[in-house]
Protein backbone atom coordinates (compact mmCIF):
# COMPACT_ATOMS: atom_id res chain seq x y z
CA UNK A 1 0.00 0.00 0.00
CA UNK A 2 1.65 3.07 -1.50
CA UNK A 3 2.10 6.65 1.63
CA UNK A 4 -0.95 8.13 -0.38
CA UNK A 5 -3.45 5.52 -0.85
CA UNK A 6 -7.06 6.04 1.23
CA UNK A 7 -9.24 3.44 1.59
CA UNK A 8 -12.72 4.77 1.93
CA UNK A 9 -15.80 3.06 3.66
CA UNK A 10 -14.35 -0.50 4.30
CA UNK A 11 -16.49 -2.90 6.37
CA UNK A 12 -14.72 -3.60 9.83
CA UNK A 13 -15.13 -4.85 13.13
CA UNK A 14 -12.69 -3.62 15.87
CA UNK A 15 -10.64 -6.93 16.98
CA UNK A 16 -8.50 -5.15 19.84
CA UNK A 17 -7.49 -1.59 21.28
CA UNK A 18 -4.71 -0.34 23.48
CA UNK A 19 -3.46 2.97 24.63
CA UNK A 20 -0.74 4.74 22.43
CA UNK A 21 1.02 7.95 23.83
CA UNK A 22 -1.75 10.34 25.64
CA UNK A 23 -4.48 10.19 23.89
CA UNK A 24 -4.30 8.04 21.16
CA UNK A 25 -5.25 4.24 20.59
CA UNK A 26 -3.86 1.57 18.59
CA UNK A 27 -6.76 -0.64 16.87
CA UNK A 28 -6.37 -3.83 15.54
CA UNK A 29 -9.25 -4.52 13.13
CA UNK A 30 -10.58 -6.79 10.77
CA UNK A 31 -11.75 -5.90 7.34
CA UNK A 32 -13.81 -7.60 4.75
CA UNK A 33 -10.98 -6.65 1.99
CA UNK A 34 -7.89 -5.92 3.52
CA UNK A 35 -8.26 -8.41 5.95
CA UNK A 36 -6.35 -7.52 9.55
CA UNK A 37 -5.19 -4.21 9.57
CA UNK A 38 -3.39 -1.93 12.33
CA UNK A 39 -4.90 1.75 13.06
CA UNK A 40 -3.55 4.70 15.20
CA UNK A 41 -7.34 6.40 16.34
CA UNK A 42 -5.23 9.71 16.95
CA UNK A 43 -7.30 11.77 19.78
CA UNK A 44 -9.80 8.81 20.20
CA UNK A 45 -8.93 8.81 24.21
CA UNK A 46 -10.18 12.25 24.54
CA UNK A 47 -13.41 13.26 26.05
CA UNK A 48 -14.89 14.75 22.94
CA UNK A 49 -13.82 12.85 20.12
CA UNK A 50 -15.78 11.78 17.59
CA UNK A 51 -14.17 8.32 17.25
CA UNK A 52 -14.47 7.53 21.33
CA UNK A 53 -17.86 6.07 21.13
CA UNK A 54 -17.47 4.19 18.21
CA UNK A 55 -14.48 2.45 18.02
CA UNK A 56 -15.91 -0.77 19.93
CA UNK A 57 -15.77 -4.34 19.48
CA UNK A 58 -18.14 -6.92 17.96
CA UNK A 59 -20.01 -3.64 16.15
CA UNK A 60 -20.02 -3.53 12.44
CA UNK A 61 -18.40 -0.44 11.13
CA UNK A 62 -17.72 1.12 7.88
CA UNK A 63 -14.04 2.56 8.09
CA UNK A 64 -11.19 5.17 6.55
CA UNK A 65 -7.94 5.02 6.65
CA UNK A 66 -4.69 6.14 5.09
CA UNK A 67 -1.07 5.41 5.10
CA UNK A 68 1.63 3.19 3.75
CA UNK A 69 3.41 1.31 7.21
CA UNK A 70 2.66 -1.21 9.35
CA UNK A 71 0.37 1.17 11.49
CA UNK A 72 -2.08 3.37 8.86
CA UNK A 73 -3.54 6.47 10.61
CA UNK A 74 -7.75 5.82 10.52
CA UNK A 75 -9.48 8.89 9.47
CA UNK A 76 -13.13 8.38 10.16
CA UNK A 77 -15.51 5.26 11.89
CA UNK A 78 -18.76 5.16 11.11
CA UNK A 79 -21.28 2.57 12.95
CA UNK A 80 -23.65 0.41 10.42
CA UNK A 81 -25.86 -0.79 13.34
CA UNK A 82 -27.83 -3.91 13.46
CA UNK A 83 -26.03 -5.85 15.85
CA UNK A 84 -26.84 -5.73 19.56
CA UNK A 85 -24.47 -6.00 22.13
CA UNK A 86 -23.03 -8.59 23.26
CA UNK A 87 -23.25 -9.91 27.29
CA UNK A 88 -22.37 -12.49 29.59
CA UNK A 89 -21.09 -16.00 27.91
CA UNK A 90 -21.53 -14.59 24.41
CA UNK A 91 -19.50 -11.65 24.53
CA UNK A 92 -16.77 -13.84 26.01
CA UNK A 93 -17.15 -16.37 23.24
CA UNK A 94 -16.91 -13.14 21.10
CA UNK A 95 -13.53 -12.02 22.66
CA UNK A 96 -12.03 -15.51 21.83
CA UNK A 97 -13.36 -14.98 18.00
CA UNK A 98 -11.53 -12.00 18.01
CA UNK A 99 -8.25 -13.87 19.71
CA UNK A 100 -8.41 -16.30 17.36
CA UNK A 101 -7.94 -14.12 14.46
CA UNK A 102 -5.50 -11.77 16.10
CA UNK A 103 -3.40 -14.72 16.78
CA UNK A 104 -3.79 -16.62 13.66
CA UNK A 105 -4.35 -14.07 10.51
CA UNK A 106 -1.76 -12.14 9.09
CA UNK A 107 -1.77 -8.46 8.59
CA UNK A 108 -3.28 -7.20 5.75
CA UNK A 109 -4.16 -10.72 4.12
CA UNK A 110 -7.91 -10.21 2.71
CA UNK A 111 -10.15 -13.42 3.45
CA UNK A 112 -13.69 -11.94 2.39
CA UNK A 113 -15.35 -15.28 3.07
CA UNK A 114 -13.72 -15.12 6.61
CA UNK A 115 -15.18 -11.89 7.55
CA UNK A 116 -18.76 -13.04 6.37
CA UNK A 117 -18.17 -15.55 8.57
CA UNK A 118 -17.21 -13.82 11.87
CA UNK A 119 -20.07 -11.30 11.10
CA UNK A 120 -22.56 -14.15 10.77
CA UNK A 121 -21.05 -15.86 14.05
CA UNK A 122 -21.87 -12.55 15.98
CA UNK A 123 -25.06 -12.33 15.03
CA UNK A 124 -26.02 -15.13 16.43
CA UNK A 125 -24.16 -15.36 19.49
CA UNK A 126 -26.93 -14.83 22.46
CA UNK A 127 -29.73 -16.04 20.56
CA UNK A 128 -29.24 -19.58 21.36
CA UNK A 129 -26.51 -22.37 22.28
CA UNK A 130 -23.09 -20.78 21.57
CA UNK A 131 -21.29 -24.41 20.96
CA UNK A 132 -22.29 -25.31 17.70
CA UNK A 133 -21.65 -21.08 16.26
CA UNK A 134 -18.05 -21.52 18.18
CA UNK A 135 -17.33 -24.64 16.01
CA UNK A 136 -18.80 -23.78 12.71
CA UNK A 137 -16.32 -20.37 12.79
CA UNK A 138 -13.18 -22.61 14.07
CA UNK A 139 -13.58 -24.72 11.31
CA UNK A 140 -14.24 -21.91 8.81
CA UNK A 141 -11.24 -20.40 10.19
CA UNK A 142 -8.65 -22.89 9.74
CA UNK A 143 -10.03 -23.87 5.68
CA UNK A 144 -9.69 -20.04 4.86
CA UNK A 145 -6.21 -19.79 6.37
CA UNK A 146 -5.50 -22.94 4.09
CA UNK A 147 -4.77 -25.27 6.51
CA UNK A 148 -6.38 -28.14 4.72
CA UNK A 149 -8.82 -29.80 6.89
CA UNK A 150 -10.03 -32.62 5.41
CA UNK A 151 -12.58 -34.58 7.14
CA UNK A 152 -14.34 -36.75 4.27
CA UNK A 153 -11.77 -38.57 3.04
CA UNK A 154 -9.48 -41.05 4.56
CA UNK A 155 -6.12 -39.72 5.03
CA UNK A 156 -4.12 -42.61 3.97
CA UNK A 157 -6.52 -44.55 1.74
CA UNK A 158 -8.12 -41.65 -0.25
CA UNK A 159 -11.55 -43.88 0.48
CA UNK A 160 -14.81 -42.08 1.89
CA UNK A 161 -14.79 -41.98 5.75
CA UNK A 162 -17.48 -44.18 6.82
CA UNK A 163 -19.84 -43.52 9.33
CA UNK A 164 -19.94 -46.64 10.77
CA UNK A 165 -16.12 -46.44 11.62
CA UNK A 166 -13.91 -45.27 14.16
CA UNK A 167 -10.77 -42.76 13.22
CA UNK A 168 -8.06 -40.86 14.69
CA UNK A 169 -7.29 -37.20 13.18
CA UNK A 170 -3.73 -37.21 11.73
CA UNK A 171 -2.53 -33.46 11.47
CA UNK A 172 -1.65 -32.64 7.86
CA UNK A 173 -2.71 -36.43 7.17
CA UNK A 174 -6.19 -36.32 8.05
CA UNK A 175 -8.32 -39.38 9.36
CA UNK A 176 -7.15 -42.60 9.79
CA UNK A 177 -9.41 -45.51 10.91
CA UNK A 178 -8.30 -46.48 14.83
CA UNK A 179 -6.22 -49.37 15.05
CA UNK A 180 -5.43 -51.06 18.41
CA UNK A 181 -1.94 -49.25 18.77
CA UNK A 182 -3.76 -46.00 18.75
CA UNK A 183 -5.16 -46.43 22.44
CA UNK A 184 -4.52 -42.54 24.04
CA UNK A 185 -5.34 -40.70 20.54
CA UNK A 186 -8.46 -38.59 20.52
CA UNK A 187 -11.15 -40.75 18.35
CA UNK A 188 -13.86 -39.26 16.70
CA UNK A 189 -16.89 -41.26 14.78
CA UNK A 190 -16.95 -41.37 10.90
CA UNK A 191 -20.32 -39.83 11.19
CA UNK A 192 -19.26 -36.75 13.27
CA UNK A 193 -16.74 -36.11 10.79
CA UNK A 194 -19.93 -36.70 8.12
CA UNK A 195 -21.14 -33.82 10.10
CA UNK A 196 -18.44 -31.60 10.49
CA UNK A 197 -18.25 -31.57 6.67
CA UNK A 198 -21.70 -30.34 6.32
CA UNK A 199 -21.71 -27.87 9.14
CA UNK A 200 -23.78 -30.04 10.85
CA UNK A 201 -23.72 -29.99 14.85
CA UNK A 202 -27.13 -30.92 16.11
CA UNK A 203 -25.74 -34.71 17.28
CA UNK A 204 -24.72 -34.52 21.11
CA UNK A 205 -21.90 -36.84 19.76
CA UNK A 206 -20.51 -34.28 16.96
CA UNK A 207 -20.82 -31.57 19.24
CA UNK A 208 -18.56 -33.21 21.86
CA UNK A 209 -16.37 -35.02 19.75
CA UNK A 210 -15.44 -31.56 16.99
CA UNK A 211 -14.95 -29.63 20.25
CA UNK A 212 -11.96 -31.97 21.20
CA UNK A 213 -10.43 -32.29 17.45
CA UNK A 214 -10.81 -28.67 17.03
CA UNK A 215 -9.35 -27.59 19.72
CA UNK A 216 -6.50 -30.24 18.78
CA UNK A 217 -6.29 -28.20 15.47
CA UNK A 218 -5.67 -25.01 16.81
CA UNK A 219 -3.56 -25.32 19.62
CA UNK A 220 -1.44 -27.20 17.23
CA UNK A 221 -1.51 -24.18 14.86
CA UNK A 222 -0.84 -21.62 17.54
CA UNK A 223 2.34 -23.58 18.31
CA UNK A 224 0.66 -24.55 21.94
CA UNK A 225 0.92 -20.91 22.65
CA UNK A 226 -2.32 -20.50 25.48
CA UNK A 227 -5.34 -18.23 24.57
CA UNK A 228 -6.59 -16.13 27.56
CA UNK A 229 -10.14 -15.93 26.44
CA UNK A 230 -9.98 -20.15 26.51
CA UNK A 231 -8.89 -20.03 29.81
CA UNK A 232 -11.83 -17.99 31.21
CA UNK A 233 -14.78 -19.60 28.65
CA UNK A 234 -13.56 -23.01 29.85
CA UNK A 235 -14.22 -21.93 33.40
CA UNK A 236 -17.90 -20.62 31.81
CA UNK A 237 -17.91 -24.52 30.62
CA UNK A 238 -18.22 -22.78 26.98
CA UNK A 239 -15.00 -24.37 25.97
Amino acid sequence: MSQKQRIDQQPAFVLHTYPWRETSLIVEIFSRDHGRVALVAKGARRPMSALRGVIMAFQPLLMDWSGGGEVKTLVRAEWRGGQPLLTGRALMCGYYLNELLVRLTAREDAHPALFEAYADALSQLGRGDVAPILRRFELTLLRELGYGVGLDIEGDSNRAVDPAQQYVYIIEKGPVRLASDDEGLPGVSGQTLLDMAHGDFSRTETLFQSKALLRLLINHYLGGQPLQSRRVLKELQEL
